[in-house]
C-alpha cells in the first residue's frame, strides 16, 4: 500500500464543506431578504424565524467589544481553517467519521467568516424559545460546526478500529 493509499484521500469531503457554506449562506441571504430585524415570525410552538445580527462570537461572546472583535475572528478561523485543512490531509483511507466532522466544522467557520468580511456581523436567524426563555438566535453554519464538534466528541468514546492484520483473539 503506498502513501498516497493511506493519506491525504479524506480531502475528498471538502465538497461537504462547500455545500455547508453555499447553505449558509443562501439561508442567511434568504433570511436577510424575507425578514425584518429583530421582528419574529412563529414557524411553530418554540420556534421562530428572527433576523438578528451578530457582531460577536458564540452565544454573542465580545459583542459589546470596540469592533476590534471583527477581524480577530476573521483571523482566527482562517487560522483553524488552515489547520483543519491540514489535518483533513493527514487523515487515513478509514477516517472518515472525522473527515465528515472536520469537513462540517470548516464549512461552517468559512460560511461565518463571509459574514464577517462582507457584513462586519454574523447573520443569525434560527430562534428557539422555552416559555421566557430564548436560545441565543443561531444559523446553520453553527450547526454544522455544532454537529462536527459533537461527531468528534462520540469519536473519542467510540472502539478505536484494530490494526490490519490482527485479530482480536491473538494475545
Amino acid at each position: 500500500m503506498t502513501d498516497r493509499d493511506t493519506t491525504g484521500s479524506q480531502l475528498r469531503w471538502l465538497w461537504l464543506a462547500v455545500l455547508v457554506i453555499a447553505l449558509d449562506l443562501g439561508t442567511k441571504a434568504l433570511a436577510s431578504a424575507m425578514l425584518t430585524y429583530a421582528n419574529p415570525v412563529p414557524v411553530m410552538p418554540l420556534f421562530n424565524l428572527t433576523l438578528l445580527h451578530n457582531t460577536g462570537a458564540a452565544f454573542s461572546l465580545l459583542a459589546d467589544a470596540a469592533g476590534w472583535q471583527r477581524w480577530f475572528f476573521v483571523a482566527l478561523a482562517a487560522v483553524v481553517s488552515v489547520l483543519l485543512v491540514i489535518w483533513m490531509r493527514s487523515l487515513k483511507a478509514h477516517e472518515t467519521w472525522t473527515a465528515v466532522a472536520i469537513a462540517l466544522i470548516l464549512g461552517g467557520a468559512l460560511g461565518n467568516v463571509y459574514d464577517r468580511v462582507v457584513h462586519g456581523y454574523v447573520v443569525d436567524f434560527l430562534h428557539f424559545y422555552w416559555q421566557d426563555y430564548h436560545f441565543p438566535a443561531f444559523n446553520l453554519a453553527d450547526t454544522a460546526i455544532t454537529l462536527g464538534a459533537g461527531m468528534m466528541i462520540l469519536d473519542m468514546f467510540r472502539k478505536p478500529a484494530e490494526p490490519s492484520g490482527r485479530s482480536s483473539d491473538s494475545r
